[in-house]
């Protein structure tokens, strides 16, 4: 499983995440077999212009299996939706290795359609 989560910053799985997706430094990768980390990239964000649907297209070039968010708008939530990647909530841990944890032991709420934040 590929997982991707937006960040600060390009520390691993200490990276801090990141709490706009589109707008994080960076995307941390993570590849999980049999509930075990087995490569950790991380990629720097292409950027935000053309609004959310430009960040959409970044993290889906990506090939994710998975998105952890700390918060996501309606407009991009359809999006993920609508190219059936799943979009995971953390808006506790405070870097990589927490959420990722998390995820693996069903602890994170999964965002469909709604987003989790306003439009602006």
């Amino acid at each position: 499983m590929r997982i991707v989560i937006p960040t600060h910053d390009n520390n691993g799985l200490d990276s801090k995440m990141g709490a706009h997706f589109g707008k994080a430094n960076y995307y941390t990768i993570v590849d999980v077999q049999d509930d075990t980390i087995s490569d950790i990239q991380s990629v720097e964000n292409k950027g935000h212009s053309g609004g959310c649907s430009n960040a959409v297209a970044n993290i889906l070039s990506l090939q994710p299996d998975v998105l952890i968010v700390v918060g996501i708008g309606p407009n991009p939530a359809m999006g993920f939706y609508k190219a059936n990647l799943p979009v995971f909530v953390d808006q506790q841990s405070t870097n990589v290795k927490q959420s990722i944890e998390k995820l693996l032991n069903n602890q994170l709420p999964r965002v469909m359609m709604q987003g989790t934040c306003k439009s602006k």
